[in-house]
């Protein structure tokens, strides 16, 4: 049905090459393509092991639009699906227009130099993608997207209007490690060691990191500690659900975590910016993502598992009601069928659905859009067979 091309061999990458070729009847060619061939083709193997299904591999630096080009020119793919680092988000876009090919993303763009991520940079395609008649897909791994396509079902279904959304987001996995980040050290910690911040009575609040916090239960796991992050699906949906009065995220940190963060930042290697070592310059957060664990290396020994949903309150028919939609991954049965731990499972697999969605031409019109904008239901039913079901509570006391 279609011809792909999947940018980025980290974690993530490796599911949805996985993914991809376990759906070989909509994904009829397929090829992987990041900085470092040879992670490619140890992925490309591993996949062949698994399916019986062929990857094609390249070399790309998706820094430069000119290779990016020059690769699409060759391969002829008619989607990208961009797993690679979020600062690369604006040159794969730039190279989609100049050759004519569809776009997708699970992270949207944020700038090197700046720990500042917002929809502004790619919405501002919007024009571009229209005029050329292409499409652009932007936040379809979990959170941001299935959260955005849970709100999006709720608003469909069950609210006339959605009031209160705390989008709530647990990892009660153990890796084993002393510290180490579930994806891409750099952003992980650039993301959570912002200031957070959430959308209440029309306008934004910021907070303190972490200054807001509370024991939440989460389904099969208990009361975790959860904190007011700031995340980027918040941005976009109070503008696309316009009755919503407060919209919050919540994400948990064990304590261990939180410490060994705090002290990263005291010390200053959490700095962006560069410093001068042994007469060559040097990014510290950089140095430091090169003696963290690969966080595509932790799947083999983590244990437990994650849970992720949206709890709404709303009315519907003039009556107040509560909905909680929620999926919950284990670790273990993530690496068992893809070699990659739950964090990456769970952004690849609605990376892949969302690529099917557009190949079967049920997610595809000229422009630049975030998931939510799309039909939730098919999106939904594909949850359920691709190894990511979901669960629905009604009426709940939401704790939040």
């Amino acid at each position: 049905m279609g011809k792909v091309l999947i940018i980025g061999a980290g974690g993530v990458g490796t599911v949805v090459a996985n993914k991809v070729a376990q759906n070989s009847e909509i994904f009829t060619d397929i090829m992987l393509a990041s900085r470092t061939k040879s992670k490619c083709d140890a992925i490309a193997e591993d996949v062949k092991n698994r399916t019986g299904i062929t990857i094609k591999t390249a070399k790309v630096d998706a820094d430069s639009v000119p290779e990016l080009v020059k690769l699409f020119n060759e391969y002829k793919p008619e989607l990208v699906i961009n797993v690679a680092l979020p600062y690369q988000d604006l040159t794969i876009m730039d190279a989609c227009l100049e050759c004519g090919v569809h776009y997708l993303d699970t992270a949207n763009y944020e700038p090197k130099d700046e720990a500042k991520f917002e929809y502004k940079w790619q919405w501002a395609y919007q024009d571009k993608f229209r005029e050329a008649g292409l499409t652009a897909i932007l936040g379809c791994g979990f959170d941001p997207g299935v959260t955005s396509i849970f709100t999006a079902y709720a608003a469909k279904h069950y609210f006339d209007e959605i009031h209160y959304l705390d989008i709530v987001d647990c990892n009660a996995g153990d890796h084993g490690k002393a510290f180490a980040t579930n994806f891409n050290p750099e952003i992980n910690i650039r993301e959570v060691t912002q200031k957070g911040k959430y959308w209440e009575n029309g306008k934004w609040v910021e907070t303190e990191p972490h200054e807001i916090h509370k024991p939440l239960n989460y389904p099969n796991i208990g009361p975790k500690e959860s904190y007011v992050i700031y995340h980027e699906e918040l941005e976009s949906l109070v503008k696309n659900f316009p009755t919503i009065k407060r919209a919050r995220f919540w994400m948990t940190f064990g304590q261990e975590y939180l410490t060994h963060l705090r002290v990263i930042q005291n010390i200053g290697m959490a700095r962006i910016d560069e410093v001068e070592y042994n007469g060559q310059k040097i990014v510290p957060i950089q140095f430091l993502k090169a003696v963290l664990p690969d966080p595509g290396d932790l799947g083999e020994n983590y244990t437990g598992e994650t849970s992720i949903g949206c709890r709404i309150r709303g009315i519907k028919d003039g009556k107040e009601r509560t909905y909680y939609v929620y999926n919950n991954c284990s670790h273990q049965a993530a690496y068992e069928e893809t070699g990659a731990q739950g964090v990456s499972y769970t952004t690849g697999v609605p990376a892949t659905i969302g690529a099917m969605m557009f190949l079967k031409g049920l997610w595809r019109k000229p422009g630049v859009f975030n998931v939510e904008e799309f039909n939730p239901d098919p999106f939904m039913e594909q949850l359920n067979k691709q190894g990511l079901p979901w669960h629905e509570l009604f009426d709940v006391d939401l704790e939040v």
